[in-house]
């Protein structure tokens, strides 16, 4: 009798998805039983419990019913026992359909203690996150099933539906200020006893470690550059040297397919002209260092997503994916503004950006590391008689500064002036450094490699050795 009743109330009032009674769907009625009950025992477990536990994690209406009522009682600050809470319920106009007084006042008897609160709040939310996944995989089903999708499309909605599932268990929870600072000092601690080591993801550049500390965990931070000044050679420079300092590096370029991005590590690795590459006019001796990088560079754990007009769903997917499977230490993204904010945006370029810078500086907390994406400047710089970048140049949007936590430029003279005095001289301004000081730093250039070294290594040309 009470089952049939149940299983009614659920069809008529419940938006959450339906199970027939034969299907085994994970939930736990003594869990749900116990942790409301817990409550109502000792009212001071409710805020430990309520930062996790939602009314629609409870399976039972009744149980999702009875929380919704708690945690109004706790908003308006209300003294909380069964009593109020009867009253609660029936000013809703609830009471009756959770079972009535005697169903709430046996919540309450037959809980003797309220010490597993939390650990009851767990296993009902655990029970709820299975049941979410089952719903996500009889929609993707769905997709599958809809032949008129484009199969792209169909596995993007797909992602996004799981990342929906799965995304209020990656929020942060709030800590006491005595735990943080027990983190820093341990930081502090080990920064001490450590202090060559560089900070963050190191760059490879000493100078510019020195100034940034490397790459920071959860860090935002634009490369911006005209076209042609070699964002590009730079971002990979540093690919490379994080990798073979030991940093797992996701490189996602929408500005070139995989091939020409291993071309130019390649050409860095080995000294080789890349023209001498791309057409494969390779002597004996430039072959042996071909096969010798190869096999080194088969060693690091550089991975490449060459996909054009990522959205930011996409990315943190993917993201996401590579860091449960290989575990992720940098991102790189060449370039922000490649990337796609969706039909929402088609008429408002501003807010697209926002919209994606917005998102990149969510997946670096998220993820908790950093992101290096390389960034367009406007025209603005070519009419100025200075052509060094300033913030204000930054392409499209006024976000992309306040986002980001580091923004640099990268500037070579030698694109607007042939007859400068250092042709190899590349200079990285630092304007923006939320946690530290901004500066200069001078890099040197070999174009014929694409490579970046730091400005006190002179080009060697390996085929006379």
């Amino acid at each position: 009798m009470h089952a049939v009743l149940f299983l009614t109330l659920r069809v008529e009032m419940s938006s959450q998805p339906y199970y027939p009674p034969t299907q085994n769907v994970p939930f736990s009625q003594e869990a749900e039983e116990a942790v409301i009950g817990s409550v109502l025992v000792n009212p001071a477990m409710l805020p430990t419990v309520a930062a996790f536990l939602k009314p629609d994690d409870f399976f039972l209406l009744r149980h999702s019913y009875i929380w919704q009522a708690l945690l109004g009682l706790m908003e308006s600050d209300t003294h909380i026992d069964y009593l109020t809470l009867i009253e609660s319920l029936r000013g809703s106009g609830r009471l009756d359909a959770v079972g009535g007084e005697v169903y709430i006042i046996g919540l309450f008897r037959n809980t003797p203690t309220s010490v597993h609160a939390e650990t009851y709040g767990r296993l009902v939310e655990r029970a709820a996150m299975r049941r979410r996944l089952m719903a996500a995989a009889d929609e993707i089903r769905g997709l599958a099933l809809n032949e008129t999708m484009p199969i792209e499309e169909v596995v993007t909605s797909a992602e996004t539906r799981l990342f929906h599932v799965t995304e209020r268990q990656l929020k942060n929870e709030i800590v006491p200020i005595r735990e943080a600072i027990s983190q820093y000092f341990d930081r502090i601690e080990y920064m001490m006893q450590n202090q060559q080591e560089a900070l963050g993801v190191p760059t490879g550049f000493k100078d510019l470690d020195s100034l940034l500390g490397g790459l920071q965990k959860s860090d935002f931070i634009i490369f911006a550059g005209r076209p042609g000044m070699g964002k590009t050679s730079f971002l990979l420079s540093v690919v490379l040297n994080a990798a073979r300092a030991g940093a797992r590096t996701a490189v996602f370029t929408m500005e070139m397919a995989s091939e020409q991005i291993v071309q130019r590590i390649i050409a860095m690795e080995t000294g080789i002209n890349m023209q001498k590459l791309r057409l494969g006019q390779i002597d004996q001796r430039e072959w042996s260092r071909f096969v010798e990088a190869i096999g080194r560079l088969g060693e690091l754990s550089i991975f490449i997503d060459d996909t054009p007009a990522l959205n930011p769903v996409q990315l943190r997917t993917k993201a996401r994916r590579l860091q449960h499977e290989h575990g992720v230490d940098l991102i790189v993204l060449d370039y922000l503004q490649l990337m796609n904010g969706g039909t929402t945006f088609e008429n408002n370029r501003v807010q697209e950006i926002s919209y994606i810078s917005r998102h990149m500086k969510e997946l670096a907390k998220e993820m908790n590391v950093p992101i290096l994406s390389a960034a367009q400047l406007s025209r603005a710089v070519e009419q100025r008689h200075d052509k060094r970048p300033i913030l204000s140049d930054l392409r499209e949007s006024g976000s992309l500064e306040q986002d980001t936590d580091v923004v640099m430029f990268l500037y070579r003279d030698v694109v607007y002036n042939e007859a400068t005095e250092f042709p190899n001289q590349a200079d990285i301004l630092v304007s923006k450094h939320r946690n530290g000081p901004t500066g200069t730093i001078s890099l040197y250039f070999e174009k014929s490699i694409t490579k970046f070294m730091d400005a006190a290594v002179r080009n060697i040309d390996l085929s006379e050795l």
